[in-house]
């Protein structure tokens, strides 16, 4: 069977299931245009005048997106 999971994705999955970190957020956001919100992993500054990192790992489902399985099938 085809899967696009790729081991990021379960990284990033086991690591928030875990409950071993306490840096996820829900992030509100905007995908190809359209609200959204997105699961986010935030990382503080190194430096006092830095910035934090954003790094998106999950993006929830807008009302614009059709979910289908690998056969086209909407899931």
């Amino acid at each position: 069977m085809s899967t696009n999971i790729r081991p990021e994705h379960i990284s990033a999955f086991e690591a928030l299931t875990s409950g071993e970190h306490d840096n996820f957020a829900l992030f509100s956001c905007f995908h190809d245009g359209e609200t959204a919100v997105a699961i986010v992993v935030v990382t503080p500054p190194e430096t006092e005048d830095g910035e934090y990192q954003i790094t998106p790992l999950f993006v929830g489902v807008t009302d614009g997106m059709v979910l289908t399985d690998h056969d086209g099938a909407i899931a």
